[in-house]
């Protein structure tokens, strides 16, 4: 039982060990991945906003040319409606007609406000499409260079990481399903990502709390796994002191 304990623990603190190694690297990176991340999410909502701006003008100047239409045929009946008024019989006639241009030449004006109007949006439209192309062009400058940054410090430990991540795998297929899933839980919910430490000094090497002689003993003879009563993180043997 003892020697089953034992590497178990051995087998944990060395996915401690890979596991840190891979954290140290990543924490160099910084806020990088997350910072291009943004800028590509920031972007596509720009590359978005343009399409739509786009959309919008051409659905103006589709209204811009049916209202040019209407123009045309406005005046095309008020040509009608005045020949016809040529060959009127009485006054009644002339009147009815003389409605129907003045209703079409109603219409003239009212497409003619239209178009001025339509105008006026496409105008704003454009300025807010040219404002935002320019803010696009400097996010996609400030993406690329936060890439070059990323892609030269990921390249420098591209091979470890790759290494790591393979002598990690290995490490985890020697721990059950139930030890492993309480390790990843354990390293999520502390903030420097160690889940397994050793007692240092009387106290836990992750909080720091003073471990009690007896559990100390316990914890040295590996009979069984013992997690730290103060912050949850499996205490992995004790560090004898150098006097």
């Amino acid at each position: 039982m003892e020697s089953t304990v034992a590497s178990k623990l051995e087998a944990l603190s060395k996915l401690q060990s890979i596991d840190s190694q891979l954290d140290e690297i990543r924490r160099v990176r910084g806020d990088l991945p997350e910072e291009v991340q943004d800028l590509e999410d920031e972007i596509e909502g720009y590359e978005v906003r343009v399409r739509k701006f786009d959309d919008e003008v051409a659905n103006l100047n589709d209204s811009i040319g049916q209202r040019k239409q209407a123009i045309k045929d406005s005046e095309s009946l008020i040509r009608k409606y005045e020949e016809q008024q040529q060959n009127v019989r009485n006054n009644r006639e002339y009147d009815a007609i003389t409605k129907e241009v003045e209703l079409q030449k109603l219409e003239i004006q009212i497409s003619e406000k239209k178009i001025k109007e339509a105008h006026y949006q496409i105008d704003q439209k454009k300025s807010e499409i040219e404002g935002t192309k320019h803010r696009l062009e400097e996010r996609r400058k400030d993406l690329e260079n936060k890439r070059k940054e990323l892609d030269l410090i990921v390249g420098e430990s591209e091979e470890e990481e790759k290494a790591l991540e393979k002598d990690r795998d290995k490490a985890a297929a020697n721990i059950e399903d139930r030890l492993l899933s309480a390790y990843s839980r354990i390293r999520k919910n502390v903030r420097n990502g160690l889940a397994v430490v050793p007692v240092k000094r009387d106290a836990c090497g992750g909080c720091f709390n003073t471990v009690p002689p007896q559990r100390q003993a316990d914890i040295a003879a590996q009979k069984k796994v013992i997690v730290c009563e103060h912050c949850g993180r499996i205490l992995a043997g004790v560090e004898q002191r150098v006097y």
